[in-house]
């Protein structure tokens, strides 16, 4: 261990999204290779000799404590236990959690080391992972509210990997079965349920472990939303919903010394008709068990909505992925140009 096949995949997968910055001491991790990077897990990482590493991710994540703060991480799958390696300006970002976390180190911050806090879940204590709409992200859920973390991964293809990898590794582990339920019979078993509503595909893994896939509903639900949000515009029996992908909106920094951009996250949803931003909680929903109120915000909040009717022009950049496009909308005041075009307007 390891194998020549898995050090090779481990280092590809070794690289910082570009449009994200990271800290120093996560450079420094992105910068490894190979064996390197073994080393670097089972002498500062690893909480037990004989795990092993399967797979590394980078991934934007969110942790329900502090839902409003989405921080990079370079998240490790071992056959233990998954880390989170976290940026360290996230200890700094939200101070009334310091209860989250631990601040014994917070003297160091002048001298020559580059900190980072490391989040671990036990692969023993892991519940259920949801998997968001498209592929777009992944709620991981423990047994506390200390132990739900969303990977906002934005890319299909490695959210499908990270779960592929974590199936093999919770099959690695020795769990006893579930007792079945007494007197199972047919209706019992796909009968209607009592809450009327179709329950979201759940596949329970061998080791017992929820996976979570949304249904056909919550396309529904989405649609129904967004249906609400263009005020009975469009009759919902028609509305189609194209597209949903989470992504950044550009904001440009203006008076700061360099030309810096901030990227706010946002879901963006188009339909046949509009185009929508929205900030989206990625955390709250659905409610784990142990939550004993609603989360204080709605999973859907409107940021901005136009029609396409309205677009003008798309502006393409030509850097690599992720493509950074401009949507430029013509900006009337009156929705509809027809009724003011009067003869008045083509005299003299």
């Amino acid at each position: 261990y390891p194998s020549e096949f898995l050090m090779q995949k481990i280092t590809e997968d070794n690289q910082v999204p570009v449009h994200l910055h990271v800290s120093v001491s996560l450079q420094y991790v992105a910068g490894l290779k190979g064996r390197a990077l073994v080393e670097f897990f089972h002498s500062n990482i690893a909480e037990v000799e004989n795990e092993e590493l399967r797979h590394l991710m980078w991934s934007s994540v969110l942790f329900y404590k502090t839902p409003s703060v989405e921080v990079m991480a370079c998240v490790l799958l071992s056959t233990k236990a998954i880390y989170f390696l976290l940026d360290d300006s996230f200890i700094h970002a939200d101070e009334h959690q310091s209860d989250f976390w631990n601040k014994e180190n917070s003297d160091c911050e002048n001298s020559s080391f580059h900190l980072s806090c490391c989040f671990v879940l036990k692969l023993n204590d892991l519940q259920s992972v949801n998997v968001g709409l498209f592929d777009q992200y992944f709620r991981i859920t423990g047994h506390s509210a200390d132990h739900i973390v969303t990977c906002l991964t934005r890319d299909s293809y490695n959210t499908h990997t990270f779960i592929q990898q974590l199936m093999a590794v919770l099959s690695l582990l020795a769990r006893t079965p579930s007792p079945e339920p007494v007197d199972k019979d047919f209706y019992s078993e796909f009968g209607s349920k009592n809450t009327g509503k179709m329950e979201n595909y759940e596949l329970i893994h061998s080791s017992r472990v929820k996976f979570i896939y949304p249904n056909e509903e919550e396309i529904g639900d989405l649609a129904f939303l967004v249906a609400e949000k263009m005020d009975g515009l469009t009759n919902l029996p028609s509305l189609n919903i194209l597209l949903y992908v989470l992504a950044f909106q550009v904001n440009h920094v203006e008076g700061s010394a360099q030309n810096t951009r901030s990227l706010q996250p946002k879901t963006l949803i188009l339909t046949s008709s509009d185009l929508f931003l929205f900030d989206e909680d990625y955390i709250s929903y659905p409610l784990p068990e142990f939550a004993k109120e609603p989360p204080k915000r709605d999973k859907y909040q409107l940021a901005d909505g136009r029609r396409i009717r309205d677009l003008d022009r798309v502006l393409m950049g030509y850097q690599t992925y992720p493509q950074a496009l401009t949507f430029v909308f013509d900006d009337v005041q009156n929705q509809d140009l027809m009724q003011n075009l009067t003869l008045d307007h083509f005299g003299e």
